[in-house]
């Protein structure tokens, strides 16, 4: 089976709450033909398409090659969180990089925020950016270290933008009853995430970049100048950037071997009007502390987004029912209410839940595995992306050098070895071990 076409309409967005409120964005040509350019960028997510808009900006000749259309994969699917720091906090880096390492990757962090709300505004992209995240902890013993990272951020990285809360506090944020404290970082935010991969598809057009939409590629022949080819043509590039994320399927083994997609899921209901100060005080995301994370937020129509629940298999599940489960348990009050859509996704982890950055060749470089912290790290992804190609590798060097082992097993046994483990921990999570 393939993950680009097993659950979803060739060339067309799956259904969702952002795909009925996305921004205009008319279908660009499919491939055809025998074609030359610099580079060549294949998936036209967050990573492809801020490596294409950065390579036109140098006045480098840009093709990207996208299966279906801009933003169809876990870019235009996600919870549209703009999170803080790396996918681990700084403790885990300080430990796997050391210190001088641990505080250029929340430098780096800290510039992927910025980049996307400075995108948005200097591209007047159709998507505004909302301030706030909260991390709603399920035990007092989350809550006393969430609390301690807050101090060590304020103290080690100057960051003071992270509020702690305590069970009252947090329970006038989320009048839910069941969380036992947690924080507010008020320096990260939301997005509308398919028109923020809109937004950023229009700059790169303008920008000079090529977007061929329907152009699912079939075979790479590597070599002084790589081929990338589909089933309506061909592009010869002095350099290729693999930004396929989880839908990578066997075009590189390399980082097929180190990447591993899982689905994830998210449901709105329908609009809440008044009750929607049941869910949140304001008009903040969240995510809790489950292994298998849970995340929410309000729309601009006050539809509550939810998002819960993985699977590691190809075919989604019963999407309604595998999310309901644990929106109800957060929100009983809400069992009344209507689910007008419900849609799921592909993402990608790694072991180490790092970013996966590979040279697969001088000439070749790839870029996935955000591990669902992707929305700001995939955007600076392209632009390191796009300083590695002009020579300028430094900060591509120093994400590769970030421990992404090959998930035991290889290919073949990955996933089943993966439902093993996360399995276990999701147990674990549940008993509160």
């Amino acid at each position: 089976m393939n993950l680009l076409h097993v659950n979803d309409r060739a060339g067309e967005y799956p259904p969702s709450w952002y795909a009925a409120t996305r921004a205009d964005f008319p279908p660009q040509p499919a491939l055809a033909g025998a074609v030359r350019a610099d580079v060549c960028i294949v998936g036209g997510g967050y990573t492809g398409l801020s490596a294409a808009l950065h390579l036109a900006e140098r006045g480098l000749s840009v093709i990207v090659l996208e299966a279906h259309r801009v933003g169809f994969g876990a870019s235009g699917r996600n919870g549209g969180q703009v999170g803080s720091g790396q996918r681990l906090d700084q403790d885990a880096l300080e430990a796997a990089v050391g210190l001088d390492d641990a505080r250029k990757l929340w430098d780096f962090a800290q510039e992927a925020k910025d980049m996307v709300r400075g995108l948005i505004a200097a591209h007047d992209m159709p998507v505004r950016f909302h301030p706030g995240i909260a991390h709603a902890c399920w035990q007092a013993s989350e809550v006393r270290d969430a609390h301690a990272y807050a101090e060590k951020l304020r103290r080690d990285y100057g960051y003071d933008q992270v509020e702690p809360l305590s069970k009252e506090e947090i329970e006038r944020l989320i009048p839910s009853g069941v969380f036992a404290g947690g924080e507010i970082d008020r320096g990260a935010g939301h997005v509308h995430p398919l028109n923020y991969a809109i937004g950023l598809a229009r700059a790169a057009l303008a920008a000079g970049a090529v977007i061929q939409e329907r152009s699912e590629v079939t075979k790479i022949t590597h070599g002084a100048q790589p081929v990338v080819e589909t089933a309506g043509g061909r592009v010869t590039c002095d350099h290729l950037i693999l930004a396929c994320n989880g839908y990578m399927g066997g075009l590189e083994p390399q980082v097929a071997a180190r990447v591993m997609p899982i689905n994830n899921f998210i449901v709105a209901t329908e609009p809440l009007g008044d009750r929607a100060r049941e869910v949140l005080s304001e008009p903040v995301a969240v995510a809790d502390t489950r292994f298998v994370v849970n995340y929410w937020r309000l729309s601009e129509d006050n539809r509550l987004l939810f998002g819960g629940g993985e699977s590691y298999g190809y075919r989604f599940p019963d999407i309604i029912r595998t999310v309901r489960k644990p929106m109800l348990e957060i929100y009983p009050a809400l069992r009344d209410v209507r689910i007008d859509h419900a849609w799921g996704g592909t993402l990608a982890i790694t072991m180490t839940r790092n970013p996966c950055f590979l040279r697969v060749a001088p000439n070749v470089l790839s870029a996935s595995g955000y591990s669902g912290h992707g929305v700001a790290l995939a955007t600076l992804a392209g632009r390191i992306l796009a300083e590695a190609v002009a020579g300028q590798a430094e900060r591509f060097d120093l994400m590769a050098r970030l421990p992404t082992p090959r998930f035991p097993g290889g290919v073949a046994l990955r996933w089943p070895l993966l439902v093993l483990a996360m399995t276990w921990y999701s147990m674990r999570d549940r008993l509160g071990l």
